[in-house]
């Protein structure tokens, strides 16, 4: 399974994401177009500390809401995943991971987009400081592993990349 690419055109070239629309032709030889957003790709880390896990409430303006997030943020050029993992931590939380790990990476959205999530795992850290970026507005809670569980039961955390950290988590416990 495969599609050749045959030319590309450029729409939209932003800070955040670019836009292409590329004529293809697949294996059975059918042309197609296919739209792509490129994005640069994020890290994000599931903080445990002391038992708890750190989530972050912070205003998402696609969907008008506020959302639960693990700490996550965009890859600054080619910056490798973990080193991402550690400045976000740091930015939005003021902890320094001591034993960051990569736990996978992820392809949020693989029908129209690029992008790539590393997500990462840390139960020991140092004081750090916290510097947000100019337009953010973050909140950070340790809550109960329990809590956690029920605000996913709930229907409460609906960022993809957290409920894969945190399944991830809850599926280790058993």
């Amino acid at each position: 399974m495969n599609e050749k690419e045959i030319s590309t055109k450029k729409i939209y070239d932003g800070k955040v994401v670019k836009l292409r629309l590329d004529d293809v032709i697949t294996d059975k030889g059918i042309p197609a177009k296919r739209e792509v957003v490129s994005h640069n790709g994020g890290s994000s880390v599931l903080a445990v500390k002391d038992g708890k896990i750190l989530l972050e409430k912070q205003f998402r303006y696609p969907y008008n809401e506020v959302l639960w997030e693990i700490p996550a943020g965009k890859r600054d050029g080619d910056e490798e995943f973990i080193e991402t993992a550690k400045r976000e931590l740091e930015e939005e939380t003021g902890y320094i991971p001591l034993n960051l790990k990569e736990v996978f990476k992820v392809y949020p959205t693989p029908g129209y987009s690029d992008e790539i999530i590393g997500i990462f795992y840390a139960d020991e850290f140092k004081k750090g400081n916290i510097h947000f970026d100019e337009t953010e507005d973050i909140s950070s809670f340790f809550l109960e592993p329990d809590e956690v569980y029920s605000m996913i039961e709930k229907g409460e955390i609906k960022d993809g990349k957290t409920l894969i950290a945190l399944l991830w988590y809850f599926s280790r416990k058993k």
